[in-house]
């Protein structure tokens, strides 16, 4: 491992400092981070909905709380609108974040940069959907997780145009001396946003002649289409994880991004086993041993996404830095249970170089060895459907049947994920000591 940590010294570490200190990606990074709380009390939320008060949650098939609570899933209800209100609204708090924090490292008004951008996403939303029942009825999908990729890029090129109109004196409307300077303010910035807007304007219509969908749904078919002829197989399941992975680091909703991919795909593979199941009773000798239930999420998606209660580990673990040690701490119960929007967009993982090639490739290794776990017939397939809040190293026990070289196989991969992160999270934190040193430096004596 110190000749990993070595390497990355070298190499990943100055590449990650340069990268962390540019104004468009630490303008995105500190919007995750500002964000943080929102999407915190959501996950807590989520957590609460899915575990418990959910039917078919981890916890509530292990108490059988339904027998107790006959009305369970009723209760749902109560704390659904906290989601709503945080990560069901996440792409619209990060569009002005990024607004906001660009403009304010640029030195202009941060408050017209996050409106004006919050203004622009939604003139490149998709547009309302007109149905005879409800009138004019707005796609909610990526006002959340499936908007960020968009909401990110806005931000950073609405602000940018704004601030270079903005600095054109012709532009500005100047008012007299007695004028009240928020009524003054509010006039110099005028011109520039209405640019902006009607550029953006222009920029919608274009694109809505390609698609309906907007920004947003061009984004989402140019990533789909590619991939529209993949088909069931270890080499489709490897290049899927690969590629959620991928998007989610990027700021796309990878998982939601290739739903409609990879749920046509492996849904009748997924009952044909269900079918055989039923009528053997054993998981053993199933027509589809290799699915995406079956290899993601019984190997590879033990925290959530890119395997990341492997990442909180290597943080209790190795990590000298406070802020690292406190998301760990907030992220590690949503993350037992596969809930890591605290750890994405706390740490965060999105566009943080360090964390790359781990939170990408930490699941295709996993993947792989599940695959070869069962392919050996080391371990029973995996063929029933498991709550996605399980504990990721019982999935592939309870998914196989109670084969308890399923349950070993699990813990292999949790420590493989460990191993995998624990030489960035040492990485992340010579990162901090050289970023500590140079702020030093700058320091006049």
């Amino acid at each position: 491992m110190q000749k990993v940590g070595d390497l990355l010294e070298e190499y990943l570490v100055p590449l990650a400092t340069k990268l962390n200190s540019q104004r468009h990606i630490a303008a995105v990074r500190d919007a995750f981070i500002i964000s943080f709380p929102l999407v915190m009390a959501g996950s807590i939320v989520l957590l609460i909905n899915n575990l418990i008060l959910n039917p078919d949650g981890f916890i509530a098939n292990l108490l059988n709380l339904e027998a107790i609570f006959p009305n369970l899933a009723d209760y749902q209800q109560l704390l659904v609108s906290v989601v709503d209100g945080t990560n069901n609204v996440h792409s619209i708090i990060v569009t002005y974040l990024v607004g906001s924090n660009l403009m304010k490292s640029l030195g202009g008004d941060s408050i017209f940069a996050g409106i004006t951008s919050i203004a622009v996403f939604f003139i490149m939303y998709p547009a309302a959907i007109w149905t005879d029942d409800h009138g004019a009825v707005l796609q909610t999908n990526f006002l959340g997780g499936e908007g960020l990729f968009v909401a990110m890029i806005v931000g950073l090129i609405a602000t940018e145009a704004l601030y270079r109109l903005s600095n054109v004196e012709r532009l500005e409307i100047k008012m007299p001396e007695q004028v009240p300077p928020n009524v003054a303010r509010s006039f110099s910035s005028l011109i520039p946003i209405t640019i902006v807007l009607f550029v953006a304007a222009l920029l919608n219509f274009f694109i809505s002649l390609i698609t309906p969908g907007g920004l947003n749904g061009l984004i989402f078919e140019v990533i789909q289409a590619p991939l529209s002829g993949i088909v069931g197989n270890i080499w489709a399941i490897l290049l899927l994880g690969l590629l959620q992975n991928l998007l989610w680091f990027l700021g796309i909703h990878g998982p939601n991004t290739l739903a409609g991919i990879r749920d046509p795909i492996f849904a009748p593979l997924n009952n044909a086993n269900t079918a055989y199941i039923a009528e053997q009773g054993t998981t053993v000798g199933v027509p589809y041993p290799y699915t995406f239930g079956a290899l993601y999420d019984g190997f590879a998606n033990y925290g959530g996404s890119g395997a990341t209660l492997g990442l909180l580990i290597a943080i209790f673990i190795f990590s000298k830095r406070e802020d690292y040690k406190t998301i760990g701490k907030l992220s590690i119960l949503p993350g037992l249970f596969n809930i890591n929007e605290p750890v994405i967009f706390g740490l965060p993982i999105v566009l943080n170089p360090i964390m790359f090639i781990p939170f990408v490739f930490a699941p295709v290794i996993n993947m792989v060895i599940g695959y070869f776990a069962i392919s050996t017939g080391f371990m029973d397939p995996i063929g029933y459907a498991v709550p996605w809040t399980t504990p990721g190293p019982l999935n592939p026990f309870i998914g196989s049947g109670g084969d308890i070289n399923g349950l070993i196989v699990g813990l292999l991969c949790l420590a493989v994920s460990v191993g995998v992160y624990s030489p960035f999270v040492i990485a992340a934190n010579r990162a901090q000591e050289k970023v500590a040193e140079e702020d030093a430096e700058e320091i006049p004596v």
